[in-house]
């Protein structure tokens, strides 16, 4: 049953009831007309439910998601997917910061740029991966603290000398991977991450991700492999293991 709400004008937690008696009445597709920054949008869904957004979602769309499949067909804010446990979010244009905040699982696409500390805390236990894909371009602190999970970056339509990310790139990261589309200025880098050439692993996952990506964003699929990939790892599991430890 798909179920269409206007949410002009609404009070954020009025809309997130309003949506969440939706679902307890059996809709299984909710169509959000004219939203404008309403917050913790799909925070309380515990089942797979498609959103789709026409508009700008506020803080926290699909914080603690745990399955559902939200499409924003605008820009969205920051905070997207935090503490994220199942499910895909595709966001259409921009976003804001500190986005997949401690993600343990699903997918967060967005098509656009990126604000700062997108990725941190991302983790992982046994076969549930988070994946996060970011189109355009990140500020500083992308994947900072990252202890599981894949994170790319392609750097689409960036301008000449423009660099793909900002300043401190993996910083304190102790788990997972960072993939990045094209050469990365080594002194961006943090000093516990270091840059290499992919495997056959490393290629298959890539086309396994960026295929979904590519099909659900209208990017083309082949224009985004022509360029060559690296990718980022920790040089150490305990970066910081010094700083807790007696002399």
């Amino acid at each position: 049953m798909e179920v269409t709400i206007d949410a002009k004008g609404i009070y954020y937690r009025k809309l997130n009831d309003m949506i969440l008696q939706a679902v307890g009445e059996g809709a299984d597709k909710i169509v959000l007309e004219n939203v404008n920054g309403q917050r913790y949008i799909a925070t309380r869904i515990d089942k797979p439910v498609d959103i789709e957004i026409r508009g700008v979602p506020g803080n926290d769309l699909g914080a603690f998601m745990n399955g559902s499949t939200i499409i924003v067909r605008d820009n969205g804010q920051d905070a997207i997917g935090n503490t994220m446990n199942a499910g895909k979010i595709v966001v259409h244009g921009h976003a804001g910061d500190v986005l997949g905040y401690a993600m343990r699982g699903g997918k967060l696409f967005i098509k656009g740029d990126v604000g700062y500390r997108v990725g941190i805390h991302m983790k992982q236990y046994e076969d549930q991966v988070p994946v996060l894909i970011i189109g355009g371009t990140a500020g500083s602190f992308l994947g900072e603290y990252m202890a599981g999970g894949i994170l790319i970056l392609l750097g689409l339509n960036r301008k000449p000398d423009q660099p793909i990310a900002g300043d401190y790139l993996g910083t304190g990261m102790h788990g997972g991977v960072i993939y990045l589309r094209g050469e990365v200025d080594k002194t961006r880098l943090g000093k516990e991450v270091s840059v290499f050439d992919l495997d056959e692993e490393d290629n298959m996952k890539l086309d396994q991700f960026l295929r979904e990506y590519c099909d659900d964003l209208g990017i083309d699929y082949e224009q985004v492999r022509k360029e060559k990939f690296v990718k980022l790892v920790p040089v150490s599991h305990r970066p910081y293991g010094n700083l807790y430890t007696k002399a």
